[in-house]
């Protein structure tokens, strides 16, 4: 099965981690372990720019504005208001550097113009945004509680990755941990407004599910795939033939230890430079076109249980062992894909209902952009 559902909202769940941090894998296509694809929630951004305590409308100017140069003209300084909530240029310019800063390295020269002008106008948007549902919150005055933010706040330090800890988050977010507690308490408090827009409607029906199910029949089909586990001896970039060599010979040593018995998962722990190597090797399942080419190749032309040929890659010299093999298959209706598809079709309501809810917003409020 392979769907997914996009959203544009702040909807309160465990993959807030997506909202600060980039989670990685193994770093590299052929050490991912593949994991048969779900309706996932994509998390929404962070709503920057200026910090919005939601517990009432009249609280959220004094973070948000500065005042403008008098002698520059009105408006001068400021790149956005939003019911009279202003957003200085100097503070947007701020926010801008601290984006740029967390994703340093990850853009290639000849896109930074192009990532600065779409994150600063992504900023002016969560500016807008942030505004607009902070203020309906407090009109409504929709609260979260202590235990809800602990909750939550326990379901993000869950899902951090291996090696992460909530300091490095912290840290590579520009935020405390009070700052942290806020934009969980935010996010709980815009849940529960979405959940009020939606009223009643809420609630997927054991017939919508069906309808999905027999109308989307491609969604739920299976490809071929394996469960393999490998030993990887990684290559570096600046490395000599000479190097490469003693490489590959090392990864056809461990190929014979193999072969006369030698217990894989031990072998993947104290001789792999993959990732993978903490689970004995194991990559779990992978359909085709999840790996790299050639460990895509060898994979699905080995036998079961054997001990394949030394594999190079871009990454390296793999010994792969294919451990399971599932043919192509259509996926019941049982109670794991109902639960799916019910988390699909209820995220699809929420978002109409965001979206609705945001619609409102703006047509009722003021909103002024200066400049570009």
């Amino acid at each position: 099965m392979n769907f997914r559902t996009g959203r544009k909202m702040y909807i309160a769940t465990a993959v807030l981690i997506g909202l600060f941090i980039a989670v990685g894998g193994c770093g590299s296509k052929e050490e991912k372990k593949a994991q048969e694809a779900a309706p996932v929630m994509a998390p929404a951004p962070v709503l920057s720019g200026a910090p919005v305590a939601p517990e009432a409308a009249s609280s959220v100017s004094p973070v948000a504005s500065r005042p403008a140069d008098p002698a520059k003209g009105p408006g001068a300084d400021i790149a956005v208001e939003v019911d009279g909530v202003k957003l200085t240029r100097s503070r947007l310019e701020e926010d801008l550097k601290k984006r740029m800063e967390t994703l340093k390295g990850q853009i290639p020269p000849e896109k930074l113009e192009q990532a600065r002008s779409e994150i600063r106008r992504n900023l002016v948007d969560e500016f807008v945004v942030r505004n607009l549902l902070a203020k309906e919150i407090g009109v409504k005055k929709v609260t979260a509680t202590e235990k809800e933010v602990d909750d939550l706040l326990d379901n993000v330090k869950a899902q951090l990755p291996a090696g992460v800890t909530m300091d490095d988050l912290l840290k590579k977010n520009n935020l405390d941990m009070a700052k942290m507690r806020e934009e969980i308490g935010l996010n709980i408090r815009i849940n529960k407004l979405v959940m009020q827009e939606l009223g009643g409607k809420g609630k997927t029906t054991d017939k919508e599910i069906s309808d999905f199910y027999n109308k989307n029949p491609d969604k739920f089909k299976r490809q071929e795939s394996v469960h393999a586990r490998h030993i990887l001896i990684a290559k570096a970039s600046g490395d000599s033939d000479k190097a490469k060599a003693e490489k590959k010979g090392k990864a056809e040593e461990l190929r014979k230890q193999l072969v006369s018995g030698a217990d894989f998962a031990e072998l993947a722990k104290k001789h792999s430079d993959c990732p993978s190597k903490k689970d004995g090797g194991d990559l779990g399942t992978f359909a085709r076109g999840q790996m790299v080419k050639p460990f895509e190749d060898a994979a699905f032309s080995q036998a079961k249980n054997a001990i394949g040929p030394v594999v190079e890659t871009e990454f390296g010299f793999h010994i792969i062992q294919v451990l399971e093999r599932l043919g192509p298959q259509v996926l019941k209706l049982d109670s794991e894909i109902k639960k799916q598809i019910q988390t699909v079709l209820d995220n699809q309501k929420q978002e109409a209902a965001f979206d609705s809810l945001l619609k409102r917003l703006k047509a009722g409020a003021n909103i002024t952009v200066y400049g570009k």
